[in-house]
């Protein structure tokens, strides 16, 4: 590692923590799983400095890390913790829609597959293109469309989601 490296680390560490706490927040449907999971994605980059920083899109390059931490850990036959019961804060005024529609789409994501649940989460939620979602998830462009596709069927169907696929309809 290059003197000053660990500022360059500390200074990206800054600039993309929130970005990447957000999409594996998506992915995992749990704020202190998606901590976990982005903590090992940023370790991981720890390691690797070097060739994150010679990459093209060091935000990318890590984005990748967390997608694959996140489906490596999802193949796994047994997981190490299992939370019983997360303490959720009051809401503050009258958010009940917006709490509503958040534990809708969070519980629909969880009933999607890894990789469908990884496509959807990049694709929409991130605004990437199809191309840069592929690119991202190791695959190719074709893979990233069917899966999409066959993610958003699941969801139009999924209890909480369908009023607000037909609100989305013209």
């Amino acid at each position: 590692m290059a003197p000053g490296g660990n500022d360059d680390f500390e200074s990206f560490v800054a600039g993309v923590q929130g970005r990447l706490q957000r999409t594996a927040w998506l992915l995992t449907g749990s704020w202190e799983e998606a901590e976990d999971l982005v903590q090992t994605s940023l370790a991981k980059a720890w390691r690797h400095w070097d060739r994150v920083c010679a990459a093209d899109n060091p935000e990318a390059y890590t984005r990748r890390v967390l997608l694959n931490s996140f489906l490596s850990a999802r193949r796994r036959r047994w997981w190490a913790e299992k939370p019983h019961e997360a303490v959720q804060p009051p809401p503050i005024g009258d958010s009940t829609d917006l709490v509503a529609l958040r534990t809708s789409v969070l519980a629909a994501l969880a009933r999607l597959p890894a990789r469908q649940r990884a496509a959807v989460v990049l694709r929409y939620f991130n605004d990437l293109p199809e191309a840069k979602v592929a690119d991202i998830m190791g695959c190719r462009l074709g893979t990233v469309k069917s899966t999409t596709a066959k993610a958003l069927d699941r969801l139009r169907v999924q209890p909480g989601l369908q009023e607000l696929a037909q609100e989305a309809q013209p």
